[in-house]
């Protein structure tokens, strides 16, 4: 025997309280001498043992009530009975149904999804609940959610709970699962506790848990029954898992080709995929896909038509599947009327003319609109420090040789804010100076520290080409349309060395050697490019092959992009970030099911940041500084490996849970054979406070029998 309370034990020391009154009313006697007390002095002799006795006994009645009540109080427990002992008590239990509320469990057969089917096994176990056991519902995700936390069993209560519960857009956090079913465990009290975990067995979460995650599971399985109850549907799924901007400029009366990548997540072959490429929830754009074979991802271009300036909501989608919520993938993008670039040129008079090479890339559109939307002022070295920064969106430095300590600090202004820069090398760059410029805030302004010059071409003088191996970069995405040949010839002859910082990433290299030709890295608001050549002819031949002007615009889109422009990821915080002080104390987030949430506005490292904490939702979030503000689009995405929805067969999934002490019941009468098979303690208090009540009325009822006999 157990208790779950055992401190109220202590309270049966409280017995001593009335023997001891029972003792001291023994000797607290009275003498009265009167005459014709020697008559009667054998007939109270006599009387007096009668009263003792009954005394003694009304003493025991009211000791054995108490001493039932608070061994009832105390919660005693029958552990592992067996034979008669069965009959004894009550098979009470504390149950925890933690529910899977991933986005897989919207998979669907027909119209049921596997959320559907999970709740309907819960239905079947409360068959075995009784009135009053302590219930604890949780939802379980990214983030798991306590619905309803240890309260009495009621079914009217509870199957109304259950109605009231959606699946979610989130992922499945199995690595934390554990720690928080021991935690919610160890806050019940029950002769017998149960967990009931209902999910869908994901292949990609189950068939290779690690070693740690079995031990915890194998560790609450010595305290706790704890029971798995798969629900599945069939494996086919199809998921959009990228839309990226390609190529093209985001300008007004232009045209942006995007990258829309379709992956087969299931058994069979998909055949005719459609895709839809839609701006502002309006469709532009169909494409087919054949063919995708299982397990493999296909990509189709979608080109889309920007009429109007402004924040645009950017989406391709696939018709409606067994799985709808993957089916969508958005960003978005800020369209520019016009784009202003400051083209600062270092060259000495008679050089290559890096500036105009530069200005001639930016412009070279394949449509008359390149000299309308699109403005580039050039000029020397030495008339940079009359140029006003803040008129440009962008500002390019090619082959300056050094900047002054004041034009350093307005430079970093000038990206913090959330401008671009774009740094050439060159024969006339003090790289010293560069370094020691570069570092005066703390954060570098380059992403990376000059070293030296170095030759990279052969012994014939022939360049080495770019690393035919692209980053999956915003700027060297353009470069993927390009045929093998012509990526080959651009070659390189002279490259810094340079030692990147720890921010920074590469973007190009050449091929065959680490050497970074092109980096980048984020300074605040704002980005910073490098190239660790020059713009003009002296050290490649990149001005007169199609790599330069596609490199240069792509990078000019991607600096003239926002920070709310990036997608996010449900579970992901949003931020909206200004650089002068708003004149309220709040944003407002307004979620895609037309919530709206209020966050603070902090000072965070020279900005004004209001962040929301976490998204769970899948949409686009609208961002404003008060009611009557302009909202700026957010795009959230679902987390695409949940989009893997093929579910472990019985051998895979016994041999997944063996070891662990996880029992995996799939019927309802195994499921109900296995929880009466489990629950072998009983609960002693309801049975030993009606007794002790049971007393305490005996002893009520004989102590006013004796008060009458006494009269």
């Amino acid at each position: 025997m157990s208790f779950l309370n055992p401190l109220i034990l202590l309270a049966g020391l409280g017995l001593a309280l009335p023997i001891l009154a029972h003792l001291l009313n023994r000797y607290q006697v009275k003498r009265t001498d009167w005459a014709a007390m020697q008559f009667l002095n054998k007939n109270v002799r006599v009387r007096s043992r009668q009263l003792r006795l009954q005394d003694i006994l009304l003493l025991i009645l009211r000791c054995l009530a108490l001493l039932l009540i608070v061994f009832a109080l105390s919660r005693p427990v029958l552990n592992q009975v067996k034979g008669w002992t069965t009959r004894v008590g009550e098979p009470q239990a504390a149950v925890i149904i933690a529910l899977d509320a991933s986005f897989s469990m919207q998979h669907k057969e027909g119209r049921v999804t596997r959320f559907d089917k999970a709740l309907e096994k819960i239905k079947s176990l409360q068959q075995s609940f009784r009135s009053g056991d302590p219930v604890t519902l949780v939802l379980l995700g990214a983030e798991h959610r306590v619905v309803a936390r240890n309260i009495a069993y009621d079914p009217k209560v509870f199957e109304d709970l259950l109605i009231a519960q959606k699946p979610t857009v989130e992922s499945l956090d199995l690595d934390n699962l554990p720690r928080f079913l021991k935690d919610l465990a160890s806050e019940m009290k029950a002769p017998q506790k149960e967990i009931y975990l209902l999910t869908d067995l994901q292949e990609k979460d189950w068939k290779s848990r690690s070693v740690w995650l079995q031990a915890a599971f194998k560790d609450i399985s010595k305290t706790t029954s704890f029971f798995v109850i798969p629900v599945e549907t069939g494996p086919e799924n199809l998921a959009l898992t990228g839309l990226e901007l390609v190529s093209g400029v985001l300008r007004k009366g232009s045209i942006a080709r995007y990258r829309a990548t379709v992956r087969n997540c299931g058994t069979m072959v998909a055949q005719q995929v459609k895709v839809s490429g839609l701006v502002n929830n309006i469709s532009v754009d169909v494409k087919v896909i054949p063919l995708i074979a299982p397990g493999t991802a296909e990509s189709v271009s979608l080109f889309l038509p920007f009429r109007d300036a402004g924040p645009v909501r950017i989406s391709a989608e696939l018709a409606d599947d067994a799985l709808p919520v993957d089916n969508v993938r958005r960003a978005v993008a800020v369209i520019q009327d016009k784009v202003s670039v400051l083209c600062v040129d270092g060259s000495t008079s008679g050089s290559d003319g890096a500036g105009s090479l530069i200005a001639a890339a930016l412009r070279a559109h394949g449509n008359k609109k390149g000299q309308e939307d699109l403005v580039v002022q050039q000029v020397p070295w030495v008339d940079l420090p009359s140029q006003d920064l803040k008129r440009f969106n962008v500002v390019i430095l090619s082959d300056v040789p050094d900047i002054t300590v004041e034009q350093a600090r307005s430079f970093e202004a000038y990206v913090r804010s959330g401008h671009g820069l774009i740094w050439f090398g060159g024969e006339n760059v003090k790289a010293d100076v560069w370094n020691e410029r570069s570092k005066l805030e703390g954060t570098r302004l380059l992403p990376a520290v000059i070293e030296r010059t170095i030759r990279t071409s052969d012994a014939m003088g022939v360049g080495r080409p770019l690393d035919p191996a692209l980053t999956d970069h915003p700027v060297s995405r353009a470069l993927l349309s390009l045929q093998k040949d012509l990526l080959n010839e651009t070659t390189f002859r002279t490259l810094l060395r340079v030692k990147p910082v720890a921010t920074s990433v590469k973007v190009l290299t050449l091929a065959g050697r680490e050497s970074p030709v092109l980096l980048e890295h984020a300074l605040g608001r704002g980005h910073v490019f490098m190239f660790t050549t020059t713009a003009g002819p002296s050290w490649n031949n990149m001005a007169v092959t199609p790599v330069f002007p596609m490199l240069l615009q792509q990078m000019v889109t991607y600096l003239t992009a926002r920070e709310f422009e990036t997608p996010r990821q449900v579970g992901d915080a949003l931020s909206l970030s200004y650089t002068d002080q708003p004149d309220t104390t709040e944003a407002l987030f307004d979620t895609p099911s037309g919530e709206t949430i209020s966050v603070p506005v902090r000072d965070y490292r020279e900005q004004y940041v209001a962040l929301l904490g976490s998204t769970r939702e899948a949409g686009f979030y609208l961002a404003r500084v008060n009611l009557q503000a302009e909202s700026k689009p957010i795009a959230v995405n679902v987390d695409t490996q949940e989009s893997l929805v093929k579910c472990l067969s019985v051998s895979e999934a016994a041999k997944a849970l063996e070891g662990s002490g996880l029992r995996l019941v799939r019927s309802e009468a195994e499921l109900l054979a296995s929880v009466e098979e489990s629950r072998t303690s009983r609960s002693l208090s309801r049975l030993l406070l009606f007794v002790g009540l049971g007393f305490l009325v005996l002893e009520s009822l004989f102590a006013a029998g004796l008060q009458r006999v006494r009269k």
